[in-house]
């Protein structure tokens, strides 16, 4: 449109810019001659668009709609064809929904779902749904499927650790419905669960229960193991002793007797030697 204006403000300049010269109007020729070059310049400026980063352009040409997109940059481009521009960035939608779970209780549930445009398909977008694509294809889906899929678990599962899989469960199911028309689903992370009060206060009880549970059973187990190795040990020892039991002799005694005493006769310390300790026993020697 603006390109048909700038060459009619040319034509228009140039008709007046001829009649002024031929009577002789110079002042009047003068301004003609600037609304020529004006014209000009805003109608050559129109063989060219500018793409933002992160953007893509479809080229709608009376209807007829390109099937090749244009980058990000400067392109030349037919002056009587509309850009659209569409933003292939990651967006992001949040939804704060009453969700069904599996027993039938309502539960609240804060959502985001991160998604961004694939660029090839971004004139198939065009064509078949608009520009608002994700008011009019993405954001009912999301919806449909985040209630599908709640209705699948028990609301202790949504609280706990299943909410992981949920998340997955979400995005696989989004990207089946919505990746063909041309959109990437990066992402569903729950943000925020709401369960009724009652309920809450009866999961957060039963998860103390199984925690104290588990708690006890580590208990028990040290304990086991700490009584295995008392047993151990008091088996060690006894062996031990049995051991040594059979191996001490009256003669062995004797000999160990007689070795003691010759070191301590053969010491320079003074002492007392008593003779006669029993009918077969060793002289008693006291040192000082």
């Amino acid at each position: 449109m603006l390109f048909i204006i700038a060459l009619i403000i040319v034509l228009v300049s140039f008709f007046v810019y001829r009649d002024s010269r031929r009577k002789g109007r110079f002042p009047e020729a003068r301004f003609s001659l600037i609304g020529i070059v004006a014209g000009g310049v805003v109608a050559l400026i129109q063989f060219f668009t500018v793409i933002p980063a992160g953007n893509v352009g479809v080229v709608d040409f009376l209807g007829m709609v390109s099937d090749n997109t244009l980058k990000s940059g400067v392109n030349f481009v037919n002056p009587m064809a509309n850009v659209v521009k569409f933003s292939i960035k990651t967006q992001e939608i949040k939804e704060v929904m009453t969700v069904p779970s599996k027993e039938g209780l309502s539960i609240q549930l804060e959502i985001s779902l991160l998604y961004s445009l694939d660029p090839e398909n971004a004139s198939k977008i065009y064509k078949t749904v608009g520009e608002n694509y994700g008011e009019i294809i993405l954001t009912p889906q999301f919806r449909s499927v985040v209630r599908g899929i709640t209705a699948r678990y028990e609301a202790k599962a949504l609280y706990t650790a299943s909410r992981e899989q949920l998340a997955h469960e979400m995005k696989d199911e989004l990207e089946k419905l919505v990746g063909p028309r041309g959109i990437l689903i990066e992402s569903a992370p729950l943000r925020q669960i709401i369960l009724p009060e009652g309920l809450t206060a009866s999961i957060e009880e039963k998860l103390k229960a199984e925690q104290e549970s588990q708690r006890m059973e580590f208990v028990l187990k040290k304990e086991t193991q700490e009584a295995d190795r008392k047993r151990i040990e008091a088996k060690g020892i006894a062996d031990f002793q049995d051991i040594v039991s059979k191996g001490i002799s009256e003669q062995l005694l004797k000999w160990k007797g007689i070795e003691a005493t010759e070191k301590l006769a053969s010491s320079q310390n003074s002492k007392i030697i008593v003779i006669g300790s029993g009918k077969e026993g060793l002289p008693i020697i006291l040192g000082n």
